[in-house]
């Protein structure tokens, strides 16, 4: 850990001084995700101030989805849907683990979040990690938690998120 909490995402120092953008840029685990927040067109929203709490997939969560799929998702008459896939992971505030967790623990072993998208995530413990469940129920693990930015947190998660 460096100063101020600088965690290392992707090979990358991730920098709580910089936007969701500028920090995820840097990351070699998230050309996938950058790529299509920029095919979306909503690199403008995610340097807003916001701020946003992100679960951001890495390359490997997007390489899971059936074969074609993120190539087809970036087309450009595929810019709504593609939106409406990232805005899921995305959720108004700055929500770190303390704050997961705390939701967590009121909600009785889950609490759930509204999406930029609309359709709410599900979080919950599984041992010590924080896991966030889709409206399918496809579940991802928050496997780097509390990057911090200077419009919001991200959570890094092996998996993508679909909404219904």
């Amino acid at each position: 850990m460096g100063a101020m909490g600088t965690k290392m995402v992707g090979g990358a120092a991730m920098y709580p001084t910089r936007d969701i953008i500028d920090n995820a840029v840097n990351s070699r685990d998230h050309t996938t995700l950058v790529a299509a927040v920029k095919a979306a067109g909503l690199v403008d929203t995610l340097k807003t101030p916001g701020p946003f709490t992100v679960f951001a997939p890495t390359n490997a969560a997007f390489a899971m989805l059936p074969a074609g799929a993120v190539d087809n998702l970036l087309k450009p008459e595929n810019k709504a849907t593609l939106a409406q896939v990232l805005t899921y992971h995305v959720v108004p505030g700055r929500l770190d683990a303390a704050a997961l967790a705390g939701m967590i623990r009121a909600g009785g072993g889950h609490a759930t979040l509204k999406t930029v998208e609309g359709e709410p995530l599900t979080v919950s413990m599984r041992g010590n990690d924080i896991v966030v469940s889709d409206v399918k129920g496809d579940v991802a693990t928050v496997t780097t938690s509390d990057v911090y930015q200077s419009n919001g947190v991200i959570h890094v998660v092996d998996h993508v998120l679909l909404p219904g």
